[in-house]
């Protein structure tokens, strides 16, 4: 196996789950010009008239983060400035455990838009559904909001009620919900055995991620005999992305050998390749990966490598297409700066910003009659400001992000298992690791 290989983030949007790990920013920049400078006086004329002439008094270091971040949310959705208390509980998440609701959100035309609940969650339980929009929190209009704004107010001491009220495609009206928050403690990894196959869900990629995936494997081996276990169902559908050495490692825990991602930056010499060593945990077995349009960044990472390499058949719809990586760079006591700096390509040199992983097999999940109208596609092609991919055309990334709640009426999930047990067929099952496709 690998090391630990990475110092960056590719969480696919931060919102009440942050997900990072510091990365030191060592990268001299170059002298800015005197046109530059010109028009950074105007901004500094801007901020005295505004302090001194404003209305009511402002608060002048939240002018200047406001104005921070206007700058960052120009560049890409992914860009932002966490001060000193978000970048410490960015950390505290990064470890899988945080308090609040547990839903993965970003900002969209001045609203909260909830990309996924996190399972087994407080806003799960509660019914808040991948596409919703919060439009108030609290009675308070979210419009004029900062995102990390949003999510603080989301966030509060375990077991105090939060009123959320919905926006939600199809619905007559808005939908209002009390939330009770509690201590959102995050597995990384939930397993169980299909009779014969070994499932496995990647919820997120946190730090809990690969040693999580580890003690599943071991936990399905000790249930079902080598000779009886017919494969594996990696599940990475709605999951949002995370810690980029996770994706790697997660990798690497199924593959002998190969490239499994490399990172590409402003300039050549930037690029980082990452690469497998030997040791597959799962001994071998066929492997199965879902995905859908809730699978993004990290997860399309392990999504791309899998497939590239040919070491497990992708079924299920396209994913998001986040294919960019953010780095965390440290501003002392002034917290952190969350930027983009490069984007990722899969072993076969594919670039997935904006376009996403396209399954060897796709199987579309029916939506139930509550839901259909209701859900719509996901994907990094339809942020606002998002990083034109290289392979982007006008049919773009994502689709419907869902799961059945019953694993009986999952019909992607039963279709592998089919596969796995040979009571379906198809030429991408199972792949020949000896066709692998690499970049040139």
């Amino acid at each position: 196996m690998i090391r630990r290989a990475s110092l960056v983030l590719v969480g696919a949007l931060m919102g009440a789950t942050a997900m990072s790990v510091i990365y030191s920013a060592g990268v001299p920049a170059e002298a800015a010009g005197a046109s530059t400078y010109k028009e950074l006086s105007v901004f500094g004329d801007v901020f005295e008239r505004v302090r001194a002439q404003y209305v009511t008094p402002p608060a002048e270091d939240k002018l200047i983060e406001n104005a921070i971040n206007g700058m960052l949310s120009s560049l890409d959705p992914h860009s932002s400035y966490m001060n000193a208390k978000d970048a410490a509980d960015m950390q505290t998440q990064t470890k899988g455990e945080f308090g609040g609701l547990g839903i993965e959100v970003t900002m969209e035309d001045e609203l909260v838009k909830v990309i996924t609940p996190i399972d087994d969650t407080p806003a799960a339980k509660a019914g808040v559904l991948a596409g919703d929009y919060i439009s108030e929190i609290d009675g308070q209009s979210v419009r004029g909001l900062k995102l990390e704004d949003a999510v603080e107010k989301m966030r509060g001491p375990v077991n105090t009620p939060i009123k959320l009220t919905l926006i939600r495609k199809g619905a007559d009206k808005p939908i209002q919900l009390t939330i009770v928050r509690d201590v959102v403690a995050v597995q990384a990894v939930k397993s169980r055995v299909e009779d014969d196959v070994g499932y496995l869900r990647v919820i997120s990629f946190t730090e809990k991620t690969y040693p999580d995936l580890e003690k599943a494997i071991e936990k399905i081996k000790k249930t079902v005999p080598a000779d009886k276990l017919k494969g594996y169902v990696l599940d990475l559908r709605l999951n949002p992305g995370g810690l980029l050495d996770q994706a790697i490692q997660v990798s690497d825990a199924l593959l002998q050998r190969g490239e499994v991602v490399s990172t590409r930056g402003r300039n050549a010499d930037e690029t980082r390749r990452f690469n497998a060593g030997p040791g597959d945990l799962t001994d071998g077995k066929p492997v199965i990966v879902l995905i859908n349009g809730g699978s993004a960044s990290a997860s399309e990472i392990v999504a791309g490598a899998l497939q590239d390499l040919r070491r497990a058949t992708v079924l299920g719809t396209r994913s998001f297409g986040k294919g960019s990586v953010q780095t965390i760079i440290p501003l002392g006591e002034n917290g952190a700066l969350r930027l983009t700096t490069a984007l990722y390509y899969t072993p076969s040199g594919r670039s997935i910003q904006g376009t996403g992983i396209t399954p060897d097999i796709k199987v579309e999940e029916p939506l139930p009659d509550d839901l259909k109208g209701k859900m719509v596609t996901e994907g990094e092609s339809s942020l606002r400001g998002h990083i034109k991919g290289k392979s982007e055309t006008d049919e773009g990334s994502g689709s419907v992000a869902y799961v059945p709640p019953d694993p009986k009426d999952d019909v992607q999930l039963n279709y592998a298992l089919d596969l796995l047990r040979g009571k379906k067929t198809d030429p991408s099952f199972p792949p020949n690791p000896d066709k692998a496709v690499s970049a040139k």
